[in-house]
């Protein structure tokens, strides 16, 4: 499926479930599947890499790169359930927005600009030291993000709202991960109010997002490079837009629920604790 026929088919029925077919590789020989898999997504990082050094790295080329991350998981026995998406299309053209997601596994920064790109242009924040990988780094730069360090949450706060606000005046949507890792957990007590924050200051309302996506592990060795398990589904699911008044407690309980309650529908582990 080609970028343009994707983007009809989320505005046309606001969701996408992956084709029913059988796959016996994924399903017989896991080892192989899992090689494969991580054979594909290095490939696709390295060519969208070298791209990026011969022409302009434009939102056309990491779209397209983005859904064939998702073929990429298709491919080796994923099946990926994308909703939600009618009140965010309702909303296009009247301006950015704050995409507030949990983080599960490094697959959610492969999915989600193929999604969030058919409302506008996007940038993610990331953790500093993902830049400097030599794999990922230089992809992500292209997409000219916001980095934050992690380890100072008063400085973490002061980039996001000063980086965020620049981005979203020139029309970008700020994706962002508020928890402190991936985790196939969704820690509410860990889930803090840094995208809330952003979207009171640039006066733009969040959108919540679910994340089930522990079909790309997290490894023990390297945390980028878990097990693939064909048999968890992917799911994505988008909430309806929130406005942000007051001092954006109720806007974050909001996109704390929606998470919390998917999560929980899916199979997934909520700690409130």
């Amino acid at each position: 499926m080609k970028k343009d026929n994707f983007f009809d088919l989320l505005y046309t029925n606001f969701e996408y479930k992956s084709p029913e077919k059988n796959n016996f590789l994924a399903e017989k020989y896991r080892f192989i599947s899992f090689c494969l898999y991580y054979f594909k997504i290095i490939k696709l990082v390295f060519i969208n890499r070298l791209i990026s050094h011969i022409r302009p790295y434009n939102i056309d080329l990491w779209s397209k790169a983005s859904l064939n991350a998702i073929k990429i998981a298709e491919s080796v026995g994923g099946k990926i359930h994308i909703s939600g998406l009618k009140p965010l299309a309702g909303y296009k053209g009247q301006g950015p927005v704050v995409f507030i997601a949990n983080h599960m596994s490094l697959l959610d920064t492969f999915i989600l600009p193929c999604i969030t790109l058919m409302h506008s242009n996007v940038t993610f924040v990331v953790k500093e030291e993902l830049l400097k990988y030599p794999i990922f780094g230089p992809f992500l730069q292209n997409i000219n993000p916001i980095s934050v360090t992690r380890r100072s949450p008063k400085q973490d706060l002061k980039t996001v709202l000063q980086q965020g606000q620049d981005r979203i005046l020139k029309g970008y949507s700020v994706v962002i991960f508020p928890q402190s890792t991936r985790t196939n957990i969704f820690d509410v007590k860990s889930f803090n109010s840094l995208g809330i924050k952003l979207a009171k200051t640039a006066k733009v309302p969040v959108v919540p997002v679910a994340l089930k996506t522990d079909f790309h592990g997290n490894g023990k060795i390297i945390k980028e490079m878990g097990q693939i398990n064909p048999d968890l589904p992917l799911h994505v699911k988008f909430g309806s837009l929130i406005d942000v008044s007051g001092k954006g407690n109720k806007a974050h309980q909001k996109v704390v629920e929606f998470i919390a309650e998917n999560m929980l529908k899916w199979g997934g582990k909520v700690k409130n604790k």
